[in-house]
Formats: structure tokens, C-alpha cells, sequence
């Protein structure tokens, strides 16, 4: 849709663009919003699936690409994309004349879109701030993005809360719930012929779906971590369903570690990428969720779905009866795989309530507001709310 205020949605990410989907569907048929959306990152990486295939398969045609990856997950790999991100997501900026910019997460990808805005003076929206991954490096990420931004949409006001904390000014602070819920609404699940199929593994008995990432304030540790989760897994007597991890420092020892795992193997499989509606129909046939991914925490407990949350990495979220925490250690890992099992435990979860939900669509709540919003010096030029004296 052309004209009205033009907004540019930034996704570098598999995770990302599933959870900002149900907005941009919301923004693209707002005659109000001439929406932009800037694809890079692990979409234009073929080794991450080449999931800009996703976007325009689902009718976007994104208006720019910056392709930041260097193909080196090391630290100084990492710097080195970010410095390209910085990079080219100026210049798509200037070449877009966005009036308002919207990121999500944590990222160090989202990070370097929004300095790149900074000097530009744009407005940016930041989705899901006020959170915490004790264990990552995107703990830092996301407050610093947090103070760069103009508009916070928090998935729950515990994190609006500290949103405040960290001196936003109290208009600027929206609690819309989480918007990848929104994506439940009226999900219509694959059959399970069809999810078999597109998984590659029969799912009788219920596999074990395993979404890991290396913990990135750790990254001497992360071949010895994915070594434990491996050795818990071995034998767990249930199929597995490996996804890939991210672009992060640490993400390449995890998925050749993966891929050895299942190589040769009847019972696990590595998709790279499911796409959203198969991802959240394996979340609804799965047994269990073992791994330390976000979903874990934000989507799974909508399926009452048992969750192995191993290590700190997302160490400090809000958390539903679903997840059980357990150390990076076999033997904590197989009890913590043992009791999501259980039947009695599954049995527990009926009728839990995600705390993250809205009682409305969340894209609704963020896309009012975005495009409502006044587009002067207010919202540009920040003050600090000080905490009262104590």
C-alpha cells in the first residue's frame, strides 16, 4: 500500500520476521501507512535458509537488503557485520526516507539499525524492550536500543516497568502484549501427515522439538555445553526435531554439533527453517521443548507445552508453570527432560495462562499507535525521568 505515513520495518531474522508478521500484515493494508520493509542478515544467508524466500512468498516485496554477514560467527566476525550493518542500513535509510523506524529484539543486527538511524534523527519504535537474557550478549543490545528508541512496546508491563526505570518517559511506553501471539489467533495447525512430511521424521511417539543457541557471554564454553545437551538427549527414546541456531558467536560449533548428531540417526532430523506455521503446529504435537530459545518462553506456555530451559541464556524473563530450568549437565538435563514427560506434569499445564497475552490483537495496539503518533520535536528530543530520591 502507497502513501500515508511510511514506516520501515526492519527483520534480519527467521524469529524476528515471524513474530512482526501479523503487524506488517496489519500496517499493509492500512491505506494510513506506506509500509517498507528492510530484509537482512540471516534472511539473505543461504547457510540460515534464505528466508527472505519466506517474505515475498508471503506477498512483501521488501524495499531494501543489507547484507552484513561476514560468514565469521567470531567475535571480531560479529563486530565486523555489525560495522557492515551500521553500514547499510544508513544508507537504505537515506534512500528510503523512512518517517518512522520499527525494530524488535535484542540483536546485534537490530542494534546496528538503530545507530545507523541515530545521526539521521528518526524515529525509532523498539518491540519487546525491558526484557532480560542474563546469559547473552543481546541483554546489553536491547538496553542500549532501548535508549536510542522513541517508542517502547512492551510484552508485559513488568518490562514496562523497567522500561520506565531506565528513564522513559511515561507516554512513550505501550504494553501490548507479545506480539508473536498474534499468530495463534486462528492458527490453522499442519495435519500430522503433512507436518511429518514436511519435517522428514514420522512424529509417533511425539518427538522432542530442540531449538539451541550458544550462550553468548560464554562463548569459550559453548562446544562443551552443546556436548551435554547432546549426551542428554542420546537415548531420550522419543524422536527429535533439531532447528538451526543463529548468526551468533558460538552458533557454527553449535550446528555442526547438531548436524553430527543426527547424522545417521532414524529418530532426529535438522530443519534450518520451518517456517512459522509449521514451527507453532510441531510446538502443538510435540512432548517436550528442549533447548534455550525464547519460544520456549513466550509462545510454548500458549500450548501448554513442556519446556527444558537449559542454562542462563535466558536467564531473567518472565516465566509460566511450562518451563522447568536445569543446568548445562546431562545428568540435569535428563531429569529435566524426565519430568516434562511425565505425564502428570503435562496434566498440570491445563489451562495455563501465557503471560504474556493481550486481550486484544497486539499488532492492533502497535500499529495505532504508530500511526497516530506525532511525528515532531517531542518525540525526537528524549528527557530522563529521574527515580524519586531515596
Amino acid at each position: 500500500m502507497t502513501g500515508g505515513r511510511r514506516i520501515a520495518v526492519v527483520t534480519t531474522s527467521r524469529a524476528d520476521y515471524g513474530i512482526l508478521r501479523p503487524l506488517l500484515r496489519r500496517l499493509d493494508k492500512d491505506p494510513a501507512c506506506d509500509l517498507r520493509i528492510i530484509a537482512g542478515g540471516m534472511h539473505l544467508s543461504p547457510r540460515h535458509g534464505n528466508t527472505i524466500d519466506e517474505i515475498i512468498g508471503d506477498g512483501f516485496a521488501p524495499a531494501a537488503r543489507v547484507d552484513l554477514l561476514t560468514g565469521d560467527d567470531s567475535p571480531l566476525g560479529t563486530a565486523r557485520s555489525m560495522a557492515r550493518g551500521v553500514e547499510g542500513f544508513a544508507a537504505a535509510f537515506a534512500d528510503l526516507a523512512p518517517d518512522l523506524v520499527v525494530v524488535l529484539g535484542d540483536r546485534f543486527e537490530v542494534l546496528a539499525a538503530v545507530v545507523a538511524a541515530q545521526p539521521l534523527r528518526l524515529p525509532v519504535a523498539h518491540l519487546h524492550g525491558g526484557e532480560l537474557t542474563l546469559g547473552a550478549l543481546d541483554d546489553a543490545f536491547r538496553h542500549a536500543i532501548t535508549k536510542m528508541s522513541h517508542l517502547h512496546f512492551a510484552a508485559a508491563e513488568p518490562y514496562a516497568r523497567r522500561l520506565r526505570q531506565m528513564g522513559e518517559e511515561e507516554w512513550r511506553v505501550i504494553v501490548s502484549g507479545a506480539p508473536g501471539l498474534d499468530n495463534l489467533r486462528g492458527l490453522d495447525p499442519l495435519d500430522d501427515a503433512s507436518l511429518a512430511n514436511r519435517v522428514g521424521l514420522p512424529l509417533d511417539p511425539a518427538p522432542l522439538l530442540v531449538t539451541y543457541h550458544p550462550a553468548t557471554r560464554e562463548p569459550a564454553s559453548v562446544a562443551a555445553q552443546v556436548a551435554e545437551l547432546l549426551a542428554a538427549l542420546d537415548g531420550a527414546g522419543r524422536p527429535m526435531v533439531f532447528t538451526a541456531p543463529n548468526a551468533d558467536p558460538g552458533g557454527e560449533v553449535v550446528r555442526r554439533a547438531a548436524l553430527a548428531f543426527v547424522a545417521g540417526r532414524r529418530d532426529a532430523v535438522m530443519c534450518p527453517h520451518l517456517g512459522t506455521r509449521a514451527y507453532f503446529s510441531l510446538m502443538a504435537r510435540a512432548a517436550a521443548m528442549v533447548g534455550n530459545s525464547s519460544s520456549g518462553l513466550i509462545e510454548a506456555p500458549s500450548f501448554q507445552l513442556p519446556v527444558v530451559n537449559v542454562g542462563r541464556r535466558e536467564a531473567g524473563r518472565l516465566r509460566a508453570a511450562n518451563v522447568i530450568d536445569v543446568a548445562e549437565d546431562r545428568a540435569a538435563i535428563k531429569a529435566g527432560i524426565a519430568k516434562a514427560l511425565d505425564p502428570a506434569f503435562r496434566a498440570g499445564l491445563a489451562g495455563l495462562v501465557n503471560p504474556l497475552a493481550a486481550d486484544r490483537p497486539a499488532a492492533d495496539t502497535i500499529a495505532e499507535r504508530l500511526l497516530s503518533v506525532p511525528l515532531d520535536d517531542r518525540l525526537l528530543d528524549k528527557g530522563f525521568v529521574d527515580l524519586p530520591a531515596v
